[in-house]
């Protein structure tokens, strides 16, 4: 990764965690060091929305694949932390005409990340089915109002599997896949993702 470091210091790149300048490749010192696994039940997730959802617009935004591969590193010693036993990883889909436009699925990056660490396979379970303006763009209370229906299984698969978003807002897209995936067979799931915005509330939720 050295040359990584050296290239970055070349061009100029700043730390997309605070904008500072890099002094280890990909991210700073002090950035790393606040990518503590925190937990959830049932959930994992780095850090708080206001302070790390940079980190997940630059890999859904900006292509930051070296970026995605750390954070999909981390989340993978949280479940390790956890102790959870899997039988695989997939994650949360977006729609086609954003994943063609981007040339990848931000979710899909960090949890074949997270699979890769995890030594576990990686599988395409869902589908988004339903189109719509992105979650970003929309009031609370339409996020909320998210179809039951916006995901489905594309294959069968079984045992207790871990779920991968980039960020959790109102948690509603999460819950909304994590259904789709029980009904591929799943015996159970459980999530993960880079920044959480209202730990304590979704705490209070059935993640």
């Amino acid at each position: 990764m050295a040359w990584l470091l050296w290239w970055e210091q070349l061009t100029g790149a700043t730390c997309p965690g605070c904008g500072q300048p890099l002094n280890q490749p990909v991210l700073c010192a002090d950035c790393r060091a606040l990518l503590v696994p925190r937990h959830l039940p049932r959930f994992v997730y780095l850090g708080d929305y206001r302070r790390f959802g940079r980190l997940a617009r630059a890999v859904k935004y900006q292509g930051q694949r070296a970026l995605a591969e750390l954070l999909g590193q981390r989340i993978a010693l949280g479940v390790e932390q956890a102790g959870w036993r899997l039988e695989g990883v997939t994650a949360v889909p977006t729609l086609l005409h954003r994943k063609v436009q981007r040339g990848y699925n931000q979710a899909e990056l960090l949890a074949k990340s997270a699979a890769r660490e995890l030594h576990l396979p990686y599988q395409s379970v869902l589908e988004r089915t339903l189109w719509d303006i992105s979650q970003t763009k929309k009031t609370l209370q339409k996020r909320l109002e998210l179809a039951e229906a916006t995901f489905r299984p594309n294959r069968r698969v079984q045992g207790v599997w871990l779920l991968v978003d980039d960020v959790l807002t109102t948690g509603t897209t999460f819950i909304r896949a994590r259904k789709a995936l029980l009904e591929a067979g799943a015996a159970g799931v459980y999530g993960a993702a880079i920044a959480v915005k209202s730990p304590h509330e979704l705490s209070q939720q059935a993640l």
